[in-house]
């Protein structure tokens, strides 16, 4: 696989071993710290070679890991590589050249059931340390029949709502219809991307509608265009349809979110944590994060749900220096470390001390993050799940040019969503 970035990071350090690792304090790396060298797979030369999968992003952060790595274990010689890799990717590649893929790489939570079934990743050895030092959510992010498969880095892959305070009280804030109101009499707009069957599960999730994916993996079962119950699916598409055609909404990509912010456009929108560097820069000590609001649906009140996400650190099965690997993995997420990439990346922590400081505690968007994730499910969907998305919600916004019954809308939807072939 060909995608390789080196980034300078080879370090050899002396090769006499100095007995005995120092003890940082820091999580569980200690634990995982008291194999020999003979035990970790160190190769011949008494080099022990590691590829990182990254994103670019993050590279002067791992190297700041990597040296405090080093000092852990000053007696063994290492060559760290840093190669260039989308998390977004990762299964994809992992599995496309298992191979020659990276020794430790990073992956969001739904890639982690493909790389399992693929045979990719060792299994987390300390796995008792690693559960006690991170939240419930995380674990579970990284476990498959209890037993844990990767080590969890942070808790803040899912999605709140960004607003304006100086047009949004915190009234205002608690409900939909309050929100696109106060956007439109002020000539501006709350957007939202509906093309995206990520963003658009929030309008489901909390109806009693169900959804899920099947027990091979791979497709999904759906009854969100059901005639019964309190609330039918012809209930949140006219829903849908009222908001998407409301004065103060605006269909808008994540990509497009922070430039629509920062021409004034945007005075409040559905986006993550990735974002909020850039929304704070433009709204200052107006920026506001918090839970998503409420919106109406067959005439009551539905608190909006959401796919709640984690990050995480796998290892690669088939490493050369697997032991070693898996020492790294650990190290990296943690506590210092999630501090550390807090402090630099402004991610939220999974590691339960350090998800509990002060710091992490003052920051809006990480903490609406948390609060909405009472409300919302693990992403767990099979291959047919997203496309649909893109005719629904296109006709919804445009305010169903073609006249369709909206039974017929919905009922397109999850058959899309349901389909046994794989797209």
């Amino acid at each position: 696989m060909k995608r390789k970035l080196y980034i300078g990071l080879i370090s050899l350090l002396g090769c006499a071993l100095l007995g005995g690792c120092a003890d940082s304090g820091s999580g569980s790396s200690t634990q995982v710290a008291e194999s020999t060298q003979e035990e970790t797979g160190s190769s011949d030369d008494g080099v022990v070679t590691l590829t990182i999968w990254a994103e670019e992003a993050n590279f002067d952060l791992y190297n700041q890991m990597i040296e405090s790595f080093k000092q852990q274990y000053p007696g063994t010689q290492f060559e760290f590589k840093l190669e260039l890799n989308a998390d977004a990717d990762t299964k994809k590649n992992v599995l496309g050249d298992i191979h020659n893929a990276g020794d430790i790489f990073t992956f969001a939570d739904d890639q982690l059931s493909s790389l399992v079934a693929g045979g990719a990743l060792a299994k987390v050895p300390n796995a008792s340390e690693v559960k006690a030092a991170n939240v419930e959510g995380a674990v579970n992010a990284c476990s498959i029949n209890d037993i844990m498969y990767a080590y969890p880095m942070s808790a803040d892959n899912g999605y709140f709502l960004y607003y304006d305070k100086r047009y949004f009280t915190e009234e205002d804030v608690k409900t939909l219809d309050g929100i696109l109101n106060v956007a439109a009499a002020n000539g501006k707009k709350f957007s939202m991307e509906w093309t995206s069957g990520w963003y658009m599960y929030s309008f489901f999730g909390n109806t009693g509608l169900e959804f899920g994916i099947n027990d091979d993996g791979v497709t999904n079962h759906c009854n969100w265009n059901t005639t019964e119950g309190s609330i039918t699916g012809v209930d949140v598409t006219q829903s849908l349809l009222t908001i998407g055609t409301h004065p103060g909404f605006a269909n808008i990509s994540d990509s497009e979110f922070v430039a629509n912010v920062q021409n004034g456009t945007v005075i409040a929108g559905v986006s993550g944590v990735w974002n909020a560097m850039e929304i704070q820069a433009a709204w200052g000590a107006d920026y506001g994060a918090v839970k998503l609001p409420t919106y109406t649906v067959a005439g009551q009140q539905v608190q909006m749900s959401s796919f709640v996400g984690y990050k995480m650190v796998g290892v690669n099965a088939y490493s050369e220096h697997v032991d070693w690997a898996l020492k790294f993995a650990d190290w990296i997420t943690n506590e210092q470390n999630q501090t550390l990439r807090f402090e630099v990346r402004n991610q939220g922590p999974s590691n339960i001390n350090a998800a509990a400081s002060d710091a992490v505690q003052k920051v809006p968007a990480i903490q609406a993050v948390m609060e909405q994730s009472e409300f919302g499910v693990l992403q767990r969907v099979g291959n047919n799940y997203w496309e649909p998305f893109t005719p629904y919600g296109e006709t919804l916004v445009a305010g169903n040019p073609n006249g369709l019954e909206l039974q017929e809308i919905i009922d397109t939807l999850v058959a899309g969503i349901t389909a046994s072939t794989v797209n």
